[in-house]
């Protein structure tokens, strides 16, 4: 199993932003900042300058969830000033297509997040032009909430429809299933089990002494429940 690993540094000490980064820059894959305008979702974090300055400090490549209520608008300038990853909402876009095509012109991978209540069969059509499909595991705003177990069939039918476009649709590069939202050791393997392959954890790895270790702790527990999949097939 292929398996991502993103800290989310709404989970760190902000006033120790590159110290934070540097932490899980030996075992992470990416580094997660939530981007948040207070409008979209009930919250205020960080913006471009913050995330540029990231870009040029970070020895993790950033996947950035723009958690706004105008992703047309602001998402290329994230890919443009060197962000590894772009994800926009689908309830907050409302030219889906031409954005998430801006974010791979300009460099990075391309991500479509869905809130728990947000079915996925009208974006369906969309998966072509994706890099991640992220599956909200809690509703979108602050970090340290509790994992909506609901959410567990919907990773499982986005794993089919993952698998179906892989296998008949043509598509040669991958297409991560990420899940973000009350992420740590025990639901991590329930959502690997269901079909996820990227994982956001925040407060898993920045309440712990040793982040780099709740990493390395949160990818075996991921091998884990993937390995039980196979172990029933």
């Amino acid at each position: 199993m292929n398996t991502r690993i993103s800290p989310s540094i709404l989970a760190a000490d902000f006033t120790r932003l590159a110290e934070e980064a540097a932490a899980v820059a030996d075992d992470a894959d990416f580094l997660h900042v939530d981007v948040m305008d207070n409008h979209f979702v009930p919250n205020l974090t960080v913006g471009l300058p913050v995330v540029e300055s990231l870009v040029k400090n970070a020895r993790l490549p950033l996947d950035i969830h723009l958690g706004v209520s105008d992703p047309d608008r602001w998402a290329p300038g994230y890919a443009e000033v060197g962000a590894g990853s772009v994800t926009i909402h689908a309830e907050a876009t409302h030219s889906p297509v031409r954005t998430l095509r801006a974010i791979r012109a300009a460099g990075a991978q391309a991500g479509l997040a869905l809130n728990p209540a947000t079915p996925l069969q009208p974006y369906e059509g969309l998966l072509a032009e994706v890099d991640t499909l992220l599956i909200m595991t809690v509703e979108p705003g602050f970090g340290s909430q509790k994992f909506l177990e609901f959410t567990l069939d919907k990773i499982r039918q986005a794993r089919a429809l993952i698998d179906n476009l892989c296998r008949f649709g043509g598509r040669d590069v991958p297409l991560w299933l990420q899940v973000d939202g009350g992420v740590n050791e025990t639901t991590i393997a329930r959502c690997a089990e269901a079909g996820a392959d990227s994982f956001v954890a925040g407060s898993a790895v920045y309440a712990s002494d040793d982040p780099g270790a709740a990493v390395r702790a949160l990818r075996a527990r991921a091998a884990d429940g993937a390995r039980s999949v196979g172990a029933r097939a």
